[in-house]
């Protein structure tokens, strides 16, 4: 197993040269140019906020999956039904991003109208970032939640099978007007496989306690995971019994099925919730009293060995303001995967140039 910290083997280059590297790959996958950008800027937003397990690595599996006829780029999916405060949309297999975004835009449409909405959404693939839905949200002064389950990958408490998708959820607060919303944004497996196959490309291993070889024996190696091996629940039982729930929940509801019951066909069930603040008490009054309690956090005297208290997002903010100013790092074999498929989209085989110098690049992919 590698153990090398990988600093040597990254590449770094500014978000707007990454976004429109990305926005050529897919449309040259058949995607129209704006749906094309938007799938990229979200792809870009990721590693902007320093999840690159979520960001431009995802291309080549995307791409891969056009190919193959998993994901249709002529669709951006459609509203199917509409019933009271809730609505199901059909991804039509179309990237899980625009039939995502479609879901958002359908929530705040019944939440202006009912105050709280249920969305759900069939046929979908994968979404990228649950946290960009229910950020988005926030921002227009929502209490969101998102959640959705996934291929089984995760082996459920006390097991060594691979029963749970990594079955992620997120929530989404505002916070004082000018401020990044507070996001909660994790899966209930105790790593995310994409941050698992990262530190396998960076050549990492990786903590305790995240996954189990094929035999049931904890790991350090991810490579142990692609051997047969599993993801474990984060929290033990605790983490296991909130991805049951999200199991059932976002598998059922949006008809994706369970991942590990026959019928599943690989689709991620998504399901998005919203709840207008206004509709119990002042949104600035919710905004102010929010602000002052995060502020009150971050004043708490740090326990040993940590140098201060953040809130959820914050550790994302700090890193999107400081890849703007100085590149976002990926490792080697992402580039060279990303600039093998623009010398096959430029029909030379050729590496269509080298990654552009740290520096603020003026990217357009804020999240």
């Amino acid at each position: 197993m590698r153990t090398q910290t990988g600093s040597d083997r990254e590449r770094s280059t500014g978000a707007q040269e990454l976004t429109a590297l990305a926005a050529r790959l897919l449309e040259e996958s058949g995607l129209a140019p704006r749906s094309a950008r938007s799938v990229a800027d979200s792809l870009v937003a990721s590693n902007l906020l320093g999840h690159d397990s979520h960001g431009v690595r995802r291309l080549p599996g995307y791409l891969a999956a056009v190919r193959e006829g998993l994901i249709d780029p002529g669709r951006t999916g459609r509203v199917l039904t509409r019933r009271g405060a809730t609505a199901v949309i059909d991804g039509e297999r179309a990237f899980g991003q625009l039939a995502a975004g479609l879901a958002t835009d359908e929530l705040l449409a019944l939440c202006e109208e009912f105050a709280v909405g249920v969305v759900t959404v069939q046929n979908c693939n994968h979404v990228g970032r649950l946290g960009e839905y229910t950020g988005r949200l926030a921002e227009q002064g929502l209490v969101a939640l998102a959640l959705s389950n996934a291929d089984p990958t995760v082996a459920p408490y006390g097991g060594k099978e691979r029963r749970l998708g990594t079955n992620p959820m997120s929530w989404g607060l505002p916070r004082a007007e000018g401020r990044a919303p507070l996001v909660m944004d994790w899966a209930t497996a105790a790593v995310a496989e994409g941050k698992l196959a990262l530190a396998r490309t960076r050549g990492l291993s990786v903590a305790e306690g995240l996954l189990i070889d094929a035999s049931g024996t904890g790991s350090r190696d991810p490579d142990d995971f692609y051997r047969g091996g599993a993801l474990l629940p984060f929290g033990g039982h605790k983490g296991y019994g909130l991805s049951v729930v999200i199991e059932i929940v976002g598998g059922l509801l949006s008809r994706a099925g369970i991942s590990s019951m026959p019928g599943y066909e690989g689709h991620f069930g998504t399901v998005l919730i919203g709840v207008r603040i206004d509709a119990f008490v002042p949104l600035a009054e919710f905004r102010t009293q929010t602000e002052e309690f995060c502020a009150a956090l971050a004043r708490t005297e740090p326990s040993a060995g940590a140098e201060e208290v953040l809130v959820p997002g914050e550790p994302e903010e700090r890193t999107r303001r400081y890849r703007r100013r100085h590149g976002i790092p990926l490792p080697q074999g992402t580039w060279e995967e990303l600039l093998a498929l623009k010398g096959a989209a430029d029909g030379d085989g050729q590496d269509g140039g080298r990654p552009a110098p740290h520096g603020n690049q003026g990217d357009h992919a804020d999240p």
